[in-house]
């Protein structure tokens, strides 16, 4: 079968590969489509960041690897215990986990403490066919199609942080999205749908901007606008009460922090090429 595989960074080769072996309780999935995420462009750019380095302790597999971790298609073959008939539509969520660790008894599987991912650890949608644990399909309605489903993974992303914020009333939290890309567009729905109004977002590129420019309030472009200052206006001096951060970048975590009000919440929604505390410039004490 075909995959494109990265072997390191700005290196990634269409190459002819053998099928995954399937471990038990897996099941090939034909991919329909995968997603680019953000972070695949930072491993291609900058990496390898995230793995590649040393076997991984569940997989036991390096580079090269099929990356692609938002992926959907067609299970084939599967287990009569799992619910699902051949052919039938399916997301994947693509972790791979131990089940063993403490977070995973738990059931914080998000915290397991050898996290995997397809795409990363292992093959993943950048090939024609995966192996994936039964247990992380889940079948599609017949209302949702193939070509939509790849964007579920990083919508569960977005629902996840906001809901990480335990606010339940958003109708009149003044709120700041750092970054009006892929994943800020889909925060800002994610928000709206929560019940957010009152969005302002922070964007450089005109394109971006005008893309989210019909769900929010305002959206500023901080090269030639002063953000902290609109957020000052717009707050009438109260500063922003939640900001996220789905951009990544230095400028924009100051001007996150500064935009914020008293008892305000930051949440990073974002992929960091360098350890944030580097990068910072804001004064910071234990009485704040």
């Amino acid at each position: 079968m075909r995959a494109a595989r990265f072997h390191g960074r700005e290196d990634i080769r269409v190459e002819e590969i053998s099928e995954p072996s399937l471990k038990p309780g897996h099941v090939f999935v034909d991919v329909a489509w995968c997603g680019i995420c953000g972070s695949d462009l930072h491993e291609y750019t900058m990496g390898p960041l995230s793995f590649g380095h040393t076997p991984h302790p569940l997989t036991g597999e390096t580079l090269p690897v099929a990356m692609g971790h938002e992926f959907c298609g067609r299970v084939r073959n599967p287990s009569a215990a799992s619910g699902l008939a051949d052919g039938d539509a399916v997301m994947v969520d693509p972790r791979i986990l131990c089940r063993a660790c403490g977070p995973c008894e738990k059931g914080a599987t998000h915290a397991c403490e050898k996290l995997g991912y397809h795409g990363y650890h292992t093959g993943g949608g950048y090939a024609e066919r995966v192996a994936v644990a039964e247990s992380m399909l889940h079948k599609l309605p017949e209302n949702v199609s193939l070509e939509y489903a790849a964007v579920i993974e990083p919508l569960a992303v977005v629902v996840h942080a906001v809901k990480e914020t335990k606010i339940t009333e958003w109708k009149e939290k003044k709120i700041l999205v750092l970054g009006g890309g892929p994943i800020g567009l889909a925060l800002i729905i994610a928000l709206k749908a929560f019940g957010a109004e009152n969005i302002f977002v922070s964007e450089p590129a005109a394109k971006r901007r005008a893309q989210v420019g019909e769900f929010v309030v305002a959206a500023w472009n901080p090269v030639v606008d002063d953000v902290v200052s609109k957020c000052k206006e717009v707050t009438r001096g109260k500063g922003i009460e939640v900001v996220f951060d789905c951009a990544g970048v230095p400028a924009g975590l100051e001007v996150g922090f500064e935009a914020l009000g008293f008892e305000g919440m930051y949440m990073n929604v974002a992929v960091w090429e360098k350890p944030v505390c580097t990068t910072m410039k804001i004064e910071c004490c234990l009485l704040c």
